[in-house]
């Protein structure tokens, strides 16, 4: 199943809070029991809690892949069904892999697509992948949602995860419920509003949706509709 976890904040070193990721990551512990993985990076840090599927060696994660000295790191949660057809396409446009993950075939598929990724992909997924140059965090949501995306932004910091409660293992953040709360929780539940959860200011990405943070904050996108 796999679990990803991670924040971002782009005015101050981050780099130190390594306590932080790890409580993070052992609240999703059962989506990942064989490996934990971290990234740290002056403006970010990434957790990723692994079940082992495919490939044991080459699908570590995060993964971190430099093209054009620019760096990208992944953490991502999901199945990609047309992952053969992807990788085909990026070898006949000069990439090579060093792996059988679906996990390389995303990163470089993003490396080499940029945004319309999501254009491309046939699959579940939650992922969240960094641009180290441009200082810029691209995340995405499966089509139908199958996989889980949720995040908050408190003090200029955007955290992220695959559950709610790893957000709440972040310093300051409250699991706070509000009218809106109460209607989801005793109104709707098990459902809820897309993209509204019971506690105040946590959120989770739509599907069908993609998300950009960077220095102008956040930008979502619909990439998606059924018809």
């Amino acid at each position: 199943m796999c679990g990803i976890t991670g924040f971002v904040n782009l005015t101050k070193d981050i780099s130190n809070m390594k306590e932080v990721i790890k409580n993070m990551n052992e609240k999703i512990k059962k989506r990942g029991p064989d490996e934990d993985g971290y990234y740290f990076e002056k403006h970010i840090v990434l957790g990723h809690k692994r079940l082992i599927v495919v490939d044991p060696t080459g699908g570590k994660q995060p993964m971190t892949f430099v093209h054009n000295n620019c760096t990208y790191t992944i953490v991502y949660n999901g199945q990609l069904y047309n992952t053969s057809e992807l990788r085909d396409e990026l070898i006949e446009n000069g990439f090579t892999f060093e792996s059988y993950s679906d996990t390389e075939v995303l990163l470089k598929s993003f490396v080499f697509w940029g945004y319309d990724i999501v254009k491309k992909l046939n699959g579940i997924y939650g992922f969240a992948i960094w641009n180290s140059s441009k200082q810029e965090l691209f995340f995405a949501r499966d089509h139908f949602g199958v996989k889980p995306f949720y995040y908050t932004i408190q003090d200029n910091t955007l955290i992220f995860s695959s559950e709610i409660k790893a957000i709440l293992e972040f310093p300051g953040v409250e699991a706070k419920l509000d009218e809106q709360g109460i209607s989801e929780l005793f109104g709707l539940g098990p459902a809820h509003t897309p993209g509204v959860v019971a506690f105040k200011n946590i959120f989770e990405l739509k599907p069908g949706h993609f998300g950009i943070y960077n220095s102008n904050g956040v930008h979502l996108e619909k990439y998606w509709r059924f018809s």
